[in-house]
């Protein structure tokens, strides 16, 4: 971003994009794709890595920030939700982390299966505290923050005046919201898939040979579930319980945000949507039994955050449901075909995790419960061991 004078970092700056108005009004062009588009890249965002600068810099373009430019690779970041986490783990800069906006919504749990990867959540700095303020971000003194601003000011509070300030003085923020298109601020411009915002991640930290592995062993899983799913696939009811064991539920539609992915590639239907259902993230209430015994979905996909053992998710879901006088007349209870419906935010990572579980929940005859990736694979690949 143009600066009046010189800021105390030198390490990274925007290049082009101011941080008012028109950068958290999305900085879109007459001829930018629909934010709804599933590629979600316009077509000024077409490389989706770094450009070099005479001086060896080097920029990387992501809406709605615009072209950063980055006079060396961050040594600090900080991103606030973990589906970019999981990605700077992925390109092996999990070590670099400094702090994550909600602990017990990171899947680090899932790490553990993976030889020489791992992220202990009590070094990171939880930024959500009864709020997140300004002051952490001074603290933190981090190279840059891997969120959308716009998700500052609409999530979070700030103002835009706020965003500027932290950018001028501390580090600027680089960042799409992707888990979720239900936010109506997001309509100004575009979205990007998880690879997309995982190539644009890779660029910031020069990873080019580690997202390519991954793309490439992402191309191989998602042929391996083609070749296996069925030909009709069921309606599915994601549902986030608002107490355990559940009455009600927040209900979520399936969509294009990556907190779907798993789902989409599963190839369901969403039956919450086809009966009108308003996303709980887009303003919805809850939703209880009644109401879905009228909808009546083909499986029910239980979301809750944190580590969720299977014994833990018999004990206080399934069980409960098939012993409710309500819940035990619903198809997918009858059926067995109440699964567990993952966390909300995915990187590359933990999205094969959660496509395994997944699919073994919905399909158990066609993939039982064998491994749907090669565990030692996504650990060479962060651990920088890819030659294949």
């Amino acid at each position: 971003m143009k600066q009046d004078s010189p800021t105390r970092r030198d390490v990274v700056k925007y290049g082009g994009a101011m941080l008012t108005g028109g950068l958290l009004a999305g900085c879109t062009s007459d001829d930018t794709a629909s934010p709804t588009a599933t590629d979600g890249a316009t077509d000024t965002d077409t490389a989706g890595t770094s450009q070099p600068t005479a001086d060896g810099s080097y920029t990387v373009t992501m809406e709605p920030v615009g072209t950063v430019e980055f006079e060396s690779v961050p040594e600090t970041w900080v991103p606030y939700t973990a589906d970019y986490a999981d990605m700077g783990v992925a390109l092996g800069h999990g070590d670099d982390m400094a702090a994550i906006g909600v602990k017990a919504r990171y899947g680090t749990h899932l790490y553990d299966d993976l030889p020489g990867v791992s992220v202990n959540k009590d070094d990171l700095t939880e930024l959500w505290e009864n709020g997140t303020g300004k002051e952490i971000y001074y603290e933190l003194d981090a190279d840059v923050h891997v969120t959308d601003p716009n998700f500052m000011v609409n999530r979070l509070q700030w103002s835009e005046g706020d965003v500027e300030e932290i950018s001028d003085s501390v580090a600027p923020f680089f960042g799409n919201t992707i888990f979720s298109r239900a936010y109506d601020w997001h309509d100004d411009y575009p979205y990007y898939s998880l690879y997309e915002a995982f190539e644009k991640l890779a660029a910031v930290f020069q990873e080019r040979e580690r997202f390519e592995a991954f793309q490439r062993l992402h191309e191989d899983v998602l042929a391996t579930v083609e070749e296996r799913l069925p030909e009709e696939t069921p309606d599915i009811a994601l549902l986030y319980p608002a107490e355990v064991p559940p009455e009600s539920f927040y209900p979520y539609l399936v969509g294009g945000g990556t907190q779907s992915k798993h789902w989409n590639d599963l190839g369901v239907g969403d039956a919450l949507a086809e009966h009108g259902v308003t996303d709980a993230q887009a303003g919805g209430g809850t939703i209880d039994f009644e109401t879905l015994l009228e909808i009546d979905p083909d499986a029910l996909a239980i979301r809750l955050q944190g580590e969720i053992p299977e014994s833990y998710f018999e004990e206080n879901i399934r069980s409960h449901l098939q012993s409710h006088d309500a819940a035990s007349q619903l198809s997918a209870v009858q059926n067995d075909r109440v699964i567990y419906g993952g966390l909300t935010y995915q990187g590359p990572i933990i999205h094969l995790f959660q496509l395994e579980r997944a699919a073994q929940g919905l399909y158990p005859e066609a993939f039982g419960g064998e491994q749907l990736f090669d565990r030692q694979r996504v650990a060479n690949i962060v651990n920088g061991e890819f030659d294949e």
